[in-house]
């Protein structure tokens, strides 16, 4: 379906928290690309859009699958919408490598955030919703978003890439508000 269709038909799922098996292993690789896939993308952009998010891998609603939508402005401020499924994703090396310091969270911990340096561009490789080579590059929010949900895809989450004294911080953060966001949550919105 392309994304238009896509964007109108989805029902936002709850989104499982850091800890949830699925998050914390490399997922299965999308083969099929079918009904059960548009529908499963369908939920996504909507579960994505409730929690006001950039982006959301399949694993963060507990789909055991390399995909992932984003939804979010790039470098310039243009808003870019799509689905990468088996995605790798590269960045610049050497003397063209610049790492771009910004706060950086998850919607599998809600309400909390820490700086983390990522390269400030990525290109990122896959195949999109009909099963076609797709290569989508950005920087800003979309090239983190790119760097996050391919993580993602590989069984990391962010707090892999912090510091000890960080992911303290991060934790104590989310623990603060994590009241604030239900269970079920974004299906229930967070008061």
């Amino acid at each position: 379906m392309p994304i238009a269709e896509l964007l109108e038909i989805g029902t936002p799922r709850t989104i499982v928290r850091w800890g949830t098996p699925v998050l914390h292993k490399k997922a299965e690789a999308v083969t099929d690309y079918g009904l059960e896939l548009q529908h499963l993308l369908a939920d996504m952009f909507a579960t994505n859009t409730a929690a006001e998010g950039a982006g959301l891998a399949a694993q963060q609603i507990g789909v055991d699958l390399a995909v992932f939508i984003y939804d979010c402005t790039d470098e310039t401020g243009a808003r870019r919408r799509g689905v990468v499924c088996n995605p790798e994703v590269a960045s610049p090396v050497g003397a063209d490598r610049r790492l771009a310091t910004g706060d950086e969270g998850c919607l599998s911990l809600p309400g909390a955030y820490q700086e983390l340096a990522r390269p400030e561009w990525a290109t990122c490789r896959g195949y999109d919703q009909f099963g076609e080579p797709v290569v989508v590059s950005g920087g800003g929010t979309l090239g983190r978003c790119l760097q996050h949900e391919t993580d993602h895809t590989n069984g990391i989450v962010f707090e892999d890439r912090l510091s000890r004294r960080a992911r303290k911080a991060l934790h104590v953060m989310f623990e603060r508000g994590a009241a604030d966001y239900p269970p079920d949550w974004p299906v229930t919105p967070h008061s």
